[in-house]
């Protein structure tokens, strides 16, 4: 970090202590000193950004910053890019990414490319009510009980809840348990 710290321009005297404050800032003190090619996938990318942040620039250029990372992280890093951008808003952040999970907790514009090609631009809702197919649905379920099952299994008429059912039993099945209009959606899996 003191390398590009230099290479930006950044005087002497404030570099150690502008690298001390990205390294506390990025969780990497305790790597200081090792050699970077000994990193994790996600200690490079944070020193990635780390060094990317380096003399406040006003833009800032990232290329998929969280790809990789476990959902501790990548919300680590998310918090980080947004405190930057929106939060203290010392930066403008462009960024790359194939998550729209991602875009979306980040992006106040996004633009979607294809082949190289920009498609379209504009605010997240203005881009899924212009190009959005459908909704999304976030649903737990929590998985039916041994005694569900059995009573399930019985009402259908197998033998027990492990039984195998073959495609052509299907709709009887589907018939004695008052669900045949499942036919059709099980079929197409």
């Amino acid at each position: 970090m003191n390398l590009y710290a230099a290479i930006k321009g950044i005087p002497n005297e404030l570099r150690d202590r502008l690298v001390q404050k990205k390294l506390v800032e990025m969780d990497l003190i305790q790597f200081e000193g090792v050699l970077a090619g000994t990193f994790s996938g996600g200690n490079k990318r944070k020193l990635s950004v780390a060094i990317a942040m380096l003399g406040q620039p006003s833009i800032i250029f990232l290329d998929e910053p969280s790809t990789g990372m476990d959902p501790g992280a990548r919300r680590f890093m998310w918090n980080v890019i947004s405190r930057i951008s929106i939060v203290n808003k010392s930066s403008s952040v462009i960024l790359t990414t194939h998550s729209m999970e991602e875009a979306e907790a980040l992006s106040s514009r996004m633009a979607i490319q294809v082949d190289g090609s920009l498609q379209c631009i504009g605010t997240t809702q203005e881009i899924k009510h212009k190009f959005g197919k459908g909704y999304e649905v976030e649903v737990k379920v929590q998985k039916p009980t041994v005694a569900e099952l059995k009573a399930l299994a019985k009402k259908a008429g197998l033998p027990n809840a492990q039984a195998h059912i073959f495609p052509q039993d299907l709709m009887n099945i589907l018939i004695k348990l008052e669900n045949p209009e499942l036919f059709s959606t099980i079929a197409e899996g």
